[in-house]
């Protein structure tokens, strides 16, 4: 992880999202750089949504890291462990697509959901609203 890398954010990291933690201070510590798109699975988790492996073109926003130090706390709201087998999300990379869904030749962090998915909906347009989520804390 080094300054200048970005993520990518889906559901309660995202600008502007109901159960945001503005106590991370993402505003200060990157840069919110606009939509994107990327490939995989979104999940309703009841409150806040999760990524597994799939091919759905999904919504997400690009935000560039300035303060590497700002990462801890992310992946610590995140719920990322030491311990891959209880964390809740885990951090990976996949590539960032334009809204089109072309790949622009980056790779974007991302929280990936590392728990049992059984009973939990699919959301068919891969697109979390800004206004759904709450707070897991």
């Amino acid at each position: 992880m080094q300054a200048g890398d970005v993520f990518i954010f889906y559901g309660l990291l995202k600008q502007g999202a109901a159960g945001a933690p503005d106590e991370l201070g993402l505003e200060l510590a990157g840069e919110f750089l606009g939509a994107c798109r990327f490939r995989g699975r979104m999940l309703d988790l009841g409150g806040f949504p999760g990524v597994v492996a799939g091919d759905t073109l999904c919504h997400g926003a690009v935000w560039r890291v300035k303060d590497v130090s700002v990462v801890p706390a992310m992946d610590a709201f995140e719920d990322v462990t030491d311990d891959p087998a209880t964390s809740l999300y885990l951090r990976g990379r996949v590539p960032v697509l334009d809204e089109a869904g072309a790949e622009t030749g980056e790779q974007g962090w991302i929280y990936i959901y590392n728990q049992k998915t059984d009973g939990f909906a699919i959301l068919p347009d891969g697109n979390w609203p800004l206004d759904r989520g709450r707070s897991r804390k």
